[in-house]
């Protein structure tokens, strides 16, 4: 008899298990902790855009072709058409209506009592060409700053260090207008440099990124010894920006950053405290070197001082004169001048215009400076 034997399980399949790497590595602490996430800029693109509409307002406002024949674009630009390059080599308008619409002007905000100008001026521009150099600066400067550390911070420093620009292009430069965002973009770049500074440990590469960023502000601030460039609202602005940047920018030490990202139960090293002690000496010296700079220069400002008088070489600092080039104004004799009470009266021999100023007991070198500036 032949017995049957259950036939064999057909084979199974062996089982394959497949172990699936993840090809990004682990983030690193700073990644990781909520302090370094990146912000959506909105504010510094609103600057660019303020600072765009308010060139076209003041070219519409300027209307060249209604006091000029030889406007620059009048036949495709109408009234937004550009002064003519003799008076604006910038393509832009005219003096006399950068000072209306609030250019800084010494006299006007010492003796006018227009203390906003020194505010308003960092949102008017010269011309086409200054306006483009400063957004660009702006655009690729500002977002990158707004997005580690958002619209707050980086909107005071952009506002302070305008003022402190404002205030030290004040305190030199009292024959001239001034306006301009570069106060502010030179603020941005002294930020830039304190934060690296007293954010020294959370850094890898620092000095590579020390001297990239040392060779960038040199080569910015030597473009202001050229004529016509207001180097005093650069520095003003940097030095305001780079005193900022200790109070404003100031992020944990990485050690604090490395313990706080890991859980509660593996964490075995002591408790480190979230700022370093150099930080807060940096901090606070900051801030008192800032509030002493403000209170003391609006107070010589708004005495009338005049910096230059008490500074023989500082003028170099904003024109280098060369073979190619000459710092000094031209000088016009043909303006004369009456002083009435707290009122000093000009007019222009070539062209007969007249003008008032508030202003008593006016000196030789005043007379002079306005004299140059209204007749020009």
């Amino acid at each position: 008899m032949v017995k049957k034997l259950p036939s064999p399980p057909p084979p199974q399949p062996a089982e394959i298990q497949i172990t699936v790497h993840p090809s990004d590595p682990k983030p690193s602490p700073l990644q990781q902790h909520p302090l370094f996430t990146k912000w959506s800029p909105w504010l510094v693109p609103l600057f660019i855009f303020a600072n765009i509409i308010m060139f076209i307002i003041t070219m519409f406002f300027n209307n060249c072709p209604k006091n000029s024949s030889s406007c620059v674009g009048a036949h495709f630009l109408g009234r937004l058409s550009f002064q003519p390059l003799k008076e604006n080599p910038l393509l832009g308008p005219s003096a006399s209506m950068l000072e209306r619409m609030g250019a800084l002007q010494v006299n006007k905000v010492v003796y006018g009592h227009q203390g906003w100008r020194l505010l308003t001026c960092i949102w008017l521009h010269a011309g086409v060409f200054h306006i483009l150099a400063n957004m660009f600066g702006l655009l690729f400067i500002g977002i990158k700053l707004e997005q580690d550390f958002g619209f707050v911070r980086i909107g005071l420093l952009y506002f302070i260090s305008g003022f402190g620009g404002s205030l030290m292009s004040a305190l030199f430069i009292q024959s001239s207008i001034s306006v301009g965002a570069s106060g502010a973009l030179f603020g941005l770049l002294g930020g830039m440099l304190s934060e690296l500074l007293t954010n020294w440990t959370i850094y890898a590469n620092k000095f590579a990124a020390l001297s990239t960023l040392l060779l960038v502000i040199v080569i910015n601030l030597a473009v202001g010894i050229l004529p016509h460039v207001d180097n005093f609202a650069h520095i003003g602005g940097f030095l305001s920006g780079f005193f900022l940047g200790f109070v404003f920018l100031i992020r944990p030490q990485f050690a604090w950053i490395s313990q706080t990202t890991h859980p509660s139960g593996h964490n075995t090293v002591p408790t480190k405290p979230k700022h370093k002690l150099y930080q807060y000496v940096l901090c606070t010296i900051a801030a008192i070197i800032l509030i002493v700079w403000f209170i003391v220069g609006l107070i010589m400002l708004f005495r009338g001082y005049n910096a230059n008088e008490h500074c023989s070489w500082c003028h170099y600092l904003t024109c280098v004169p060369t073979k190619r080039w000459s710092c000094k104004s031209i000088a016009y004799s043909n303006c004369s001048s009456s002083q009435g009470d707290n009122q000093l009266n000009l007019t222009c021999e070539d062209s007969g215009r007249s003008r008032s100023y508030i202003l008593s007991n006016a000196t030789d070198n005043q007379i002079r400076d306005l004299c140059q500036q209204f007749c020009s």
